[in-house]
This record gives structure tokens, sequence and C-alpha cells, in this order.
């Protein structure tokens, strides 16, 4: 299954993520698909940047946003 999905970057204490579209099976900082955005929570506000486009179209072919990524996408406008 497809997973949009959360990846760790950035250094020791600061954190930058992410937002990919992973298989399932792959390792959490490992081999994605497509990035369709970031997420920086240590900005303030926290900066949330995310192709609608893209992430709409990966969810229309079935790909699952995982809890965390759900929330940022709504927060982004992705989300219904």
């Amino acid at each position: 299954m497809v997973k949009i999905r959360l990846k760790r970057m950035g250094m020791k204490k600061k954190p930058f993520y992410r937002i990919v579209v992973a298989d399932e099976r792959a390792a959490r900082d490992g081999r994605f698909i497509d990035e369709i955005g970031y997420y920086d929570p240590l900005q303030n506000p926290a900066a949330v940047r995310v192709d609608t486009e893209k992430a709409k179209t990966w969810m229309k072919n079935g790909a699952q946003p995982t809890d965390t990524v759900r929330g940022l996408l709504k927060k982004a406008g992705a989300l219904d």
C-alpha cells in the first residue's frame, strides 16, 4: 500500500520534515516515490507547504495519509 507520510530531515534537535509518497514497507527516511511538500515545526507559526494538486491526485489513486499528515493536509487546504 502507498502512504503519504513524513520523512525526517535536518540536524539533531532541529527537525525538518518532507511530506513524501512512499511504499509503506520502505524505511521512514528511505526510498520514496514522490515529494509533495514540507513541514517546518521550528518556525513560528509552523510552516507547511503542500502541492495540493499532487496530494489530491495521489489520494485519488489510493494513497493513504498518516494521521499527522492528514492534519497537515487539512491545515494546508489539500483536504476537504
